[in-house]
C-alpha cells in the first residue's frame, strides 16, 4: 500500500504562517533542499489542500520569472511534471495538471493509496492534514523547525479533536538551523521497523 507522506514548515511556536499569513521565513539551503528532492524521488502524485494549492499555483508556474534560487529552479520542471491532486470542497477544477477531489475523503484517499505506484506527498497546510490525521490517514510525517517564533498564524495541523500517537522515526539537522521532526503512525511504525537515527 502507499503511505502518505506529509512534508511541513513550521516555526518553533507551532505555526506554518505567520498572523498575516507571512510565509516569507523558511530557509531552504543546500541540506534542507536535498533532503526535499529525496522526499519527492519517493513519492508520484503530490497532494495539497486548496489554500496550499492556491500558493503553489500562483509561484510554480512561472518561478523562473520571480526567483532565482538553485532550489527554486530545480524544482520547477519536477513540479510541472508530477500529478497533482487538490482537496477542497469549494473547487471544481484545476489547472496545471491537477485534478480536485472534493467528497468522500475516506474512500478516496483510501483509493488513492490502494493503487499502485510510489507514495503521495502531502505538501503544507493545517486543516487538511488535520483531518487525515484524525482519519488515521497519514503515515509519515516530516516536520521541519525553523529558528523563527511568529508569535501566532495557523497551527500545525489545526486542531485535532482527539488525541494521537505517533512514534519517532528520526531527526536530523539541516544546515545548521533547521530540524527536522519524522514521525511515524502507530499502525505504520507496527507494520515496520524503526530508522531511528
Amino acid at each position: 500500500m502507499r503511505k502518505i507522506i506529509y512534508f511541513v514548515h513550521t516555526s518553533l511556536d507551532g505555526f506554518i504562517e505567520g498572523p498575516n499569513g507571512e510565509f516569507d521565513w523558511p530557509r531552504m539551503e543546500d541540506e534542507l533542499s536535498a533532503f526535499s528532492f529525496e522526499l519527492s524521488d519517493r513519492a508520484d502524485t503530490v497532494m495539497y489542500g486548496r489554500v496550499v494549492w492556491e500558493m503553489m499555483s500562483g509561484y510554480w508556474p512561472n518561478v523562473e520569472s520571480i526567483s532565482d534560487h538553485p532550489h527554486d529552479l530545480k524544482y520547477a520542471p519536477i513540479w510541472r511534471a508530477t500529478p497533482k491532486i487538490v482537496f477542497s470542497r469549494t473547487m471544481e477544477s484545476a489547472e496545471h495538471g491537477a485534478r480536485v477531489i472534493g467528497k468522500n475523503l475516506v474512500e478516496e484517499v483510501t483509493a488513492l493509496k490502494n493503487q499502485p505506484g510510489k507514495d503521495l506527498l502531502l505538501m503544507g497546510g493545517s486543516a487538511l492534514p488535520g483531518a487525515l490525521t484524525e482519519l488515521g490517514l497519514i503515515d509519515e510525517y516530516n516536520i521541519v523547525v525553523h529558528p523563527v517564533v511568529l508569535g501566532g498564524g495557523l497551527p500545525v495541523l489545526g486542531h485535532p479533536a482527539h488525541r494521537v500517537g505517533l512514534e519517532l522515526a528520526e531527526t536530523r539537522t539541516f544546515d545548521g538551523q533547521t530540524v527536522l521532526l519524522r514521525y511515524a503512525s502507530a499502525s505504520a511504525s507496527a507494520a515496520s521497523p524503526s530508522t531511528s537515527a
